[in-house]
């Protein structure tokens, strides 16, 4: 018995079928089509107050980057996207019409049941793939902490984890108050 050969999807050919669904959302990994768990109130609401913070962050700093709450998807490689919870795209405004992040500087995810293991191993990995990508923070509600990983230049991605006081995010000059995030 033969396995049937499984079509693996480009990133163009993803973005016009999830167009094509009333219902859900999906990410793109490795050309196959993940469809993402439902979220909990407590993961909506906290999307929101991360995107409030990036937003208002940005404003007092004053940098040429905008803040999105889910919705665009970054492109790892051609046969990989994924849908942050937030994120902060840097450089010319992104058309009204885009499905994509062009420059994303500052990516979020917020831990779930679900995608716990995948935020923290293969979406860390993908994500500093991305030239721009400066900062992948992944937030814990339950224990009220970020794991902020950092590009460093050429050098190694680096790991703090923040509790409280204020998270700086440089590039693009963003300071964000861990209260503003677990209010």
């Amino acid at each position: 018995m033969s396995a049937t050969a499984v079509k693996r999807l480009t990133i163009a050919e993803f973005l016009a079928f999830a167009q094509t669904r009333d219902r859900g959302r999906y990410e793109l990994i490795g050309g196959e089509i993940v469809a993402m768990s439902p979220e909990r109130a407590e993961h909506v609401k906290a999307k929101a107050v991360i995107w409030r913070a990036l937003a208002a962050a940005i404003d007092r700093a004053g940098a040429p980057c905008e803040a999105f709450v889910d919705g665009l998807v970054v492109a790892v490689d051609d046969e990989t996207a994924y849908e942050p919870d937030a994120l902060v795209n840097c450089g010319a405004t992104i058309a009204p019409d885009s499905l994509v992040a062009p420059a994303p500087v500052v990516v979020v995810e917020v831990i779930s049941p679900s995608s716990r293991n995948l935020d923290k191993s293969i979406k860390l990995a993908g994500y500093f793939r991305i030239a721009s990508l400066a900062h992948y923070l992944v937030v814990d509600l339950a224990a009220r902490l970020v794991y902020h990983y950092r590009r460093n230049g050429d050098g190694p991605i680096t790991v703090t984890i923040v509790r409280d006081g204020v998270m700086e995010l440089d590039p693009p000059g963003l300071k964000i108050e861990m209260t503003d995030i677990f209010a």
